[in-house]
């Protein structure tokens, strides 16, 4: 069985061929920024173009993006990183984008495509917290999805982890001290300027976005009590550099509900979601 995962990200789209639950092969857009509908189609054609000689044959795919969508039309109804999306037919973006008629199509958010990536197998709960353009949660109970109505398990980028109540930043929502406002990618480009390669150096001089993910980790343990967390998303795999100063942060007098012996990792591919998109799709084998 041979499927395609498609992930719509805030900075860019990237693509993966899974065959017999393998990646095979990958691609991915030049960046962008907020794209409109005609450059989003663009950027998809161009993430699946080296993907092409896998178009022919396949079975399923799965599809990514930021926002809320309506369970009865199928339809993004928010999203704040990319309006564009807002009331576009998916799934014509898409079969336009990669030259096919029709296509059995499932949709997950990015958080959980990425958590069911790096998920092994293991017995437990583990809680994905995808850094981006946005922050995003997913947490497995052994390897299935917890969902709270609105195919995620919270809005982890809107929860209020303010530093400095003198100064708590702004977030894309217009939620004040949310963690999206202090660990986004556009919060991190506007306060350190530079490349994410630079991103650990810069939060050695200025950890106050490190301290605000602290705290949203915390409330993590707090709530969901997960045996395991990964940090995902083009953000998250830049701060291997930083995991053992995050893990004193968030250790620092715990809550005692926290579970023993947890562990906190970073993933290591920027293609997690949209493998993990391909690979939930052939498991769901229907359209989403």
């Amino acid at each position: 069985m041979i499927a395609l995962g498609v992930d719509i990200g805030g900075t860019s789209v990237k693509a993966a061929i899974v065959r017999d639950n393998h990646a095979v092969a990958t691609g991915r857009s030049d960046p962008y920024q907020r794209p409109d509908l005609a450059g989003l189609h663009r950027a998809i054609a161009a993430a699946v173009a080296p993907l092409a000689a896998h178009l022919s044959r396949l079975d399923a795919v799965g599809l990514c993006l930021p926002g809320l969508v309506d369970r009865d039309t199928g339809q993004v109804i928010k999203s704040v990183n990319m309006p564009a999306l807002v009331g576009a037919d998916l799934n014509a973006l898409l079969r336009d984008a990669i030259g096919a008629a029709r296509l059995p199509m499932s949709r997950f958010s990015d958080s959980h495509a990425a958590t069911f990536d790096v998920w092994d197998g293991r017995p437990g709960r583990l809680a994905g917290v995808s850094i981006g353009a946005g922050v995003g949660l997913c947490v497995l109970d052994d390897g299935i999805a917890l969902d709270l109505g609105d195919g995620s398990a919270g809005h982890l980028g809107q929860i209020d982890v303010t530093i400095d109540p003198r100064d708590a930043p702004i977030g894309p929502d217009g939620g004040r001290g949310g963690l999206e406002a202090y660990m986004g990618w556009p919060a991190l480009r506007a306060r350190f300027g530079g490349g994410a390669s630079d991103l650990g150096q810069a939060l050695t001089e200025d950890e106050t976005p490190l301290r605000a993910l602290a705290r949203a980790i915390r409330i993590i343990h707090a709530i969901y009590r997960p045996q395991r967390i990964v940090l995902l998303g083009g953000v998250g795999i830049e701060l291997h550099a930083q995991l053992d100063r995050l893990r004193a942060l968030v250790s620092d007098r715990l809550t005692s509900l926290a579970r023993e012996g947890w562990t906190l990792d970073v993933a290591t591919s920027p293609h997690h979601a949209a493998v993990g998109a391909a690979r939930l799709a052939m498991k769901s084998g229907s359209p989403g």
